[in-house]
């Protein structure tokens, strides 16, 4: 049997093949060219696992290790990393460790998302980026206009059909050339709202026929945008063996360091999925901000009890998990969310996260 791991890099990817009675048999860097890969497997065994770390552009990797028959194996690399514990790092060491967890059956790896899953992906994570410089677009305009001692504290929304015509309306107060700015901006603005309608617009068809999604909109906050992130960040909820588990991953519970009797709660790890984590604080935020509207929701008082006790931001974190926990439920059992037994008490971990 035969161990093939990569040390991958922007450019290149060094290879390293291995036997398990025979050791190294071969080496070789290789040059990241669409073909390269799948021209250096084919002389290796059929169905070999291969090692590889997750990089920023291993999806196009993956793709050509599955086409030419072999096993690809994702890699935790801090995980790796830690378990190698070598004080030398050459791109043969770094493979060569790879290939010697593999051997010992030792080796960290994540969750391989299909090409499909992959693909669909993009679309809210490119939206994510979208909303992100509109947010910035809207302050560097409001910005401008603060400069010179104008703001829009008269409407709720200085962007909404009222906002916008007091900010047109204002443009001429402001000197030519900050003028022939903010009308830039404003003009990018419209742009990117409209580039954010078209993907939010396609994210919907894609969602359409998927029951999933459905049974999530079901959930406290979660709307069509928040259900596809969700469920398309989890894939097959079966990998998580717990609530909990699912809760960890999504980034909704906080690290926690015990020693010498005493144990403290700090944020969110680094290594959980960013986008579910993002998703569940946003449900929770809209249930934080409708609270009083909510009142007879198990979410709502949630929020309101520990907001009180504790503040808001662990009164959204601790809300978040709740979202968390449900959507495990909801998505192994294929039933709608339902209120928790208000006879049972809830037990809530702080967290410094919000």
């Amino acid at each position: 049997m035969q161990y093939i791991a990569f040390d991958s890099h922007k450019r290149y990817t060094y290879a390293v093949v291995e036997e398990k009675e025979k050791g190294r048999v071969m080496e070789k860097r290789i040059e990241h060219r669409r073909g390269e890969i799948g021209a250096f497997l084919s002389q290796c065994e059929v169905g070999s696992p291969v090692a590889l770390e997750t990089i920023g552009s291993w999806y196009w990797i993956v793709d050509e290790i599955e086409a030419a028959g072999m096993l690809p194996r994702l890699v935790n690399a801090r995980k790796a990393k830690m378990m190698i514990a070598s004080s030398k790092k050459t791109d043969r060491l770094d493979a060569k460790g790879l290939n010697t967890l593999q051997r010992t059956g030792t080796l960290p790896t994540v969750w391989i998302p299909s090409s499909e899953l992959r693909d669909i992906r993009e679309l809210y994570r490119t939206r994510m980026v979208l909303t992100q410089m509109v947010i910035r677009l809207k302050n560097r305009i409001l910005s401008c206009f603060s400069k010179y001692g104008i703001s829009f504290d008269e409407t709720s929304d200085a962007f909404n059909i009222k906002g916008r015509a007091s900010l047109e309306a204002a443009l001429e107060i402001l000197p030519t050339q900050t003028c022939f700015a903010v009308k830039e901006l404003l003009r990018q603005l419209d742009l990117l709202q409209e580039a954010v309608k078209e993907f939010e617009a396609r994210m919907l068809q894609v969602q359409s026929n998927d029951p999933e999604i459905k049974l999530l909109q079901t959930i406290p906050g979660v709307g069509p945008i928040l259900s596809y992130v969700i469920a398309y960040e989890t894939g097959d909820i079966h990998r998580f063996p717990s609530a909990s588990c699912f809760a960890s991953y999504a980034g909704t519970t906080p690290s926690v360091h015990a020693s010498g009797g005493k144990v403290r709660y700090g944020h969110t790890a680094s290594d959980v999925n960013h986008y579910l984590h993002w998703a569940f604080i946003e449900a929770a935020n809209v249930i934080s901000m409708r609270h009083e509207v909510l009142r007879f929701r198990h979410t709502a008082r949630l929020y309101e009890r520990l907001r009180q006790a504790k503040g808001h931001g662990i009164a959204v974190g601790a809300v978040a998990r709740h979202l968390a926990e449900a959507t495990y439920w909801i998505l192994t059992t294929k039933t709608a969310y339902r209120e928790p037994n208000q006879n049972k008490q809830v037990v809530v971990v702080s967290s410094k996260e919000g």
